[in-house]
């Protein structure tokens, strides 16, 4: 058996080493991604310090680009090394996260099933069934109810129809007597108005008349036709 093997078995069976819980493992597992993480990081720089190195030297110091390179080498393979741990620490930490998150809903289901059974414990089938019928029977009574409010309720049918007919003209026909009445016509004009002018003989006899009215004494000396009377 290898000394991997040995250590591991040597490890489960110790009876008084409880098993982490899963957010414990979670949270080693994180720590060990961040310490690779920061060594990666590391290893990429030395890898290209050294590199740097070798190109400084060149064929003039032949011995020491060698060593650079050696060195640059052996990084890479440490590097490599660390990508692949890394995988499998990112896969096992995914791993335990999607069984934590499994455990949790089946844990949670199961209390869920159990309230479902303390509930249904308490009920009966007949009492339900009872209890449905009679809420129909509310629900039919209800509407019963409903309808008998919003039927027409008959008041007024018997009234004549010819007799309202009537009061409703007669009720017009005030309206149209009081609109009559506010109607103002217009004013009669207090001046009269100018008389016809009278024909041609008519004239000449109003002539004649003035004329004799003058010499009567009835109105002042007046022109007729322009020239003075005395």
């Amino acid at each position: 058996m290898s000394k991997l093997g040995k250590f591991f078995k040597g490890g489960g069976s110790s009876k008084s080493r409880a098993a982490p819980s899963p957010q414990e493992a979670l949270a080693r597992l994180r720590e060990t991604e961040e310490m690779l993480s920061k060594k990666q990081e590391y290893l990429e720089n030395r890898i290209q310090r050294e590199l740097t190195l070798a190109k400084k030297h060149g064929t003039q110091n032949k011995r020491a680009a060698l060593q650079a390179l050696k060195r640059k080498k052996r990084f890479e393979k440490q590097l490599t090394q660390i990508d692949g741990t890394l995988s499998t620490i990112e896969f096992q930490r995914e791993a335990l996260e999607n069984s934590h998150t499994n455990t949790e809903v089946l844990r949670n289901m199961g209390f869920a099933a159990k309230a479902m059974k303390a509930v249904h414990e308490n009920m009966d089938l007949n009492k339900i069934d009872d209890l449905m019928q009679e809420i129909t029977e509310q629900q039919d009574i209800a509407q019963e109810i409903s309808e008998a409010f919003s039927q027409r309720v008959g008041f007024g049918d018997d009234l004549d129809e010819d007799e309202l007919m009537a009061e409703l003209e007669e009720l017009e026909q005030e309206e149209l007597n009081k609109k009559m009445t506010n109607i103002r016509l217009p004013n009669v004009p207090s001046s009269s108005l100018p008389a016809q002018p009278d024909r041609m003989p008519g004239r000449m006899s109003g002539t004649s008349s003035t004329a004799h009215r003058s010499r009567a004494g009835l109105l002042p000396t007046s022109t007729a036709y322009g020239q003075t009377i005395p």
